[in-house]
C-alpha cells in the first residue's frame, strides 16, 4: 500500500477550499462558523475536539478531514496513544453501526424470509 504525502495533500486541499471560498464565500463561512462553535463554548478542550474530529473523519472516510484533524490533534498535544484510542472508538462505532444495521436488514427480510 502506497502511503500518502499528507503535507502535500493538505496544501492542495487548502488551495481547493480557497477556490471554493472565492466562488461561494457564504458556504465556506457557514462551515467555519459551525467548525468554530465548540471553541466558543469551550466545554471540551481543543485536543478533545480534535480527537473527536479525527474519529469522525475516519468514520466518514474523509481524507481531507484526516489530513487536517490529525495535524491539529498533534498540535494540541494529542499523543499517538491517545489518537489510537480515539481511532479505536471509531472502529467500534463502525462495527456497532454494522451490527445495528444487520439487525435492521434481518428485520427487512422478515421472519419467514424476503
Amino acid at each position: 500500500m502506497s502511503m500518502m504525502d499528507w503535507d502535500a495533500y493538505r496544501k492542495q486541499l487548502m488551495a481547493g477550499i480557497g477556490d471554493l471560498k472565492q466562488l461561494s464565500p457564504d458556504t465556506v463561512a457557514g462551515y467555519m462558523t459551525a467548525s468554530g462553535a465548540g471553541a466558543k463554548t469551550n466545554h471540551l478542550d481543543a485536543k478533545t475536539r480534535e480527537l473527536i474530529s479525527l474519529a469522525v473523519a475516519v468514520t466518514t472516510r474523509c481524507d481531507g478531514c484526516i489530513a487536517v484533524h490529525s495535524q491539529q490533534a498533534v498540535k494540541h498535544g494529542a499523543t499517538r496513544e491517545e489518537i489510537a484510542e480515539a481511532l479505536g472508538v471509531a472502529v467500534a462505532m463502525n462495527a456497532g453501526a454494522a451490527l445495528v444495521y444487520s439487525a435492521r436488514a434481518l428485520d427487512a427480510v422478515g421472519k419467514s424470509g424476503a
